[in-house]
């Protein structure tokens, strides 16, 4: 299974969320492009449903975790102009499932922020990739951002109680999936990489063992490579859905 063909991108997006399932996920994948959106007057915030209690490579006490990884994350946001970080309470790292919970949670996020454009993991498994990508909190979690794009976020009667709360329906009219099979929608991000380099390096319990910026330009100089950039050129790539 994999994706249709990626839609135009719309052009009037005013508003972007990004709902992803651990810190990091969001640098890993989209830095660059969102360092982009914000460059272009997008506001962008970031959704993120685990503190990331199970990451890291060293002996780190599992209890100081969550709090040193919410601090990561929101030093990577403020490098690329991120100011509005949000954290979803009560899902452990390497445990989520797409719930109605979840659902909901992601919905009332949805109709608090209001954004023409959600940005999320994907919901199918790369099989030729199973490492990263493919982790279980990406694929509830995008699956769980997509069934609160549609229908919950819209449907008035989805959730009964945030319309008690005064959290009206929304369309969000756009979905962006990162890191799911064959994507085909490629953002030149040359002139951006040093801050998605600044932003993954902030994440210390997640790449200190890592050579960031080598890692980068490996990477991204292959997707803009296949994405039939010109040469020097670095690029993410993602698959783009209409919702309507």
């Amino acid at each position: 299974m994999s994706f249709p063909a990626s839609a135009p991108a719309l052009s009037d997006v005013r508003r972007t969320l990004a709902v992803f399932a651990h810190p990091d996920d969001v640098d890993f994948g989209c830095a660059g492009t969102i360092a982009g959106w914000v460059e272009e007057g997008v506001e962008v915030a970031y959704l993120i449903v685990t503190y990331g209690d199970a990451g890291g490579f060293d002996d780190t006490a599992r209890e100081r975790m969550p709090r040193i990884r919410a601090a990561e994350q929101r030093a990577a946001a403020a490098e690329v102009g991120v100011t509005r970080v949000d954290f979803l309470d009560g899902y452990t790292d390497g445990t989520v499932a797409p719930t109605l919970g979840l659902r909901r949670d992601v919905t009332a996020a949805i109709r608090r922020f209001r954004p023409d454009r959600v940005l999320t993991n994907s919901p199918l498994r790369r099989w030729e990739h199973l490492a990263g990508p493919s982790h279980p909190d990406h694929l509830a979690v995008g699956e769980a951002a997509t069934c609160a794009v549609y229908p919950d976020a819209r449907n008035p009667f989805a959730h009964p109680d945030l319309l008690a709360e005064g959290l009206e329906p929304w369309v969000v009219r756009e979905i962006w999936y990162a890191g799911g099979p064959a994507p085909d929608h490629a953002v030149d991000i040359t002139r951006h990489t040093e801050r998605k380099i600044a932003a993954m390096r902030t994440h210390h319990t997640q790449t200190g063992h890592l050579d960031v910026e080598t890692w980068v330009r490996d990477r991204l100089t292959t997707v803009a490579d296949n994405a039939g950039l010109p040469p020097g050129r670095l690029a993410e790539a993602f698959t783009v859905l209409r919702t309507e």
